[in-house]
């Protein structure tokens, strides 16, 4: 197991194993906390931080980042120890900023909208390599107060499919908000899912304040099935019964993300059917107008269609909203900046 990934008690195994006194534990993991390595470990002895030193750090570095000029949105690239690269991406409201970070290299779950699964899976991220994401942003943005956080809330919902790593995903969730490392609050987190609702049931159970988004993007199966292959193993009555699981268990709204995709989901037939569908929900919808995926041949909507489309979602007594778009001009959309990387490399 590399050291990023670690937790407190299994630094404090490692560290016994090492001879060294109890206390070294949480000298530690503060300091993986930061991403830092063990030479930069510098209330450690020499001949600790060379025993740790001998051991596989398992964390990332900023291969390149984008600031967008429209929003000051920021676009990273990083590359992990193999050699491969992900994303993520530093936006800033008036709550604070939130990271969104990738869960696997690339993606399997095959929908048509997204970019992140054009080349596939590659692989599962690691725990410490999520956690090393937030730690390398806090290093390159340093907030201007020292012992405040840059990062406030974290979203995973960059590439790949959380719940497809799910127990990288739930130990990630320790480490970040363990009050010993970054203390992030998992009511600051969320989650988006495309449905896989065995997982989706038992992250309720484990992870219950954690907010839940749902990639929903259709109201019907003969929709979702042209869009979203896991709608095939898992049909939307079952994924929204899951939802509602969520909903009513913890009493907080779950997050339908519905992209609005021309001449395929965005008419008032869908608007109407949605609306039935998630009536007895509590939920929001944040709709999305698509970016084109020309390689799929799919085509957004214009912005006047999108709030056609929610004036009905809202006469029909469902919330919604339209989301704000961010780092439009840096390719900002999940799997766009890696994807045109890596053809170019």
């Amino acid at each position: 197991m590399d050291l990023m990934s670690m937790e407190l008690v299994e630094l404090s195994a490692l560290l016994k194993e090492l001879n060294q006194p109890a206390f070294r534990a949480k000298q530690v993991f503060s300091w993986l906390s930061k991403g830092k390595r063990p030479d930069e470990m510098s209330n450690l002895p020499k001949p600790l931080r060379e025993e740790l030193s001998k051991l596989q750090f398992g964390g990332a570095r900023i291969y390149d980042k984008r600031i967008s000029k429209k929003d000051g949105t920021v676009k990273y690239l990083f590359e992990l120890e193999d050699g491969n690269i992900v994303e993520g991406v530093l936006m800033s409201y008036h709550y604070g900023n939130t990271m969104c970070i990738s869960t696997q290299v690339g993606c399997k779950m095959g929908c048509l909208f997204c970019a992140s699964t054009l080349s596939g899976c590659v692989r599962d991220l690691t725990a410490g390599e999520m956690l090393s994401f937030i730690a390398e942003v806090e290093k390159d943005v340093p907030h201007a107060e020292e012992k405040i956080r840059t990062v406030t809330n974290i979203v995973l919902m960059g590439s790949g499919e959380p719940l497809d790593n799910y127990d990288n995903v739930l130990k990630f969730l320790r480490l970040v908000s363990s009050p010993d490392g970054m203390n992030i609050s998992v009511r600051n987190i969320s989650i988006s899912t495309c449905g896989l609702v065995d997982k989706l049931l038992r992250f309720t159970e484990e992870a219950p304040h954690v907010t839940l988004s749902v990639s929903l993007h259709a109201p019907s199966d003969e929709i979702r099935d042209k869009i979203m292959p896991v709608n095939k193993k898992y049909r939307i009555d079952e994924l929204l019964k899951a939802a509602k699981n969520y909903a009513d268990m913890t009493k907080r709204r779950v997050i339908f993300e519905y992209a609005l995709i021309k001449d395929m989901n965005s008419d008032m037939f869908c608007a109407d059917l949605l609306s039935k569908r998630l009536k007895h929900i509590n939920c929001h919808v944040n709709l999305i107008p698509l970016n084109d995926v020309k390689e799929r041949n799919l085509m957004g909507v214009t912005r006047k269609e999108a709030e056609i489309f929610l004036n009905r979602l809202t006469q029909n007594g469902v919330s919604a909203t339209i989301r704000r778009e961010m780092g439009a001009d840096i390719e900002g959309a999940c799997g766009q900046l890696r994807r045109s990387v890596l053809e170019n490399l």
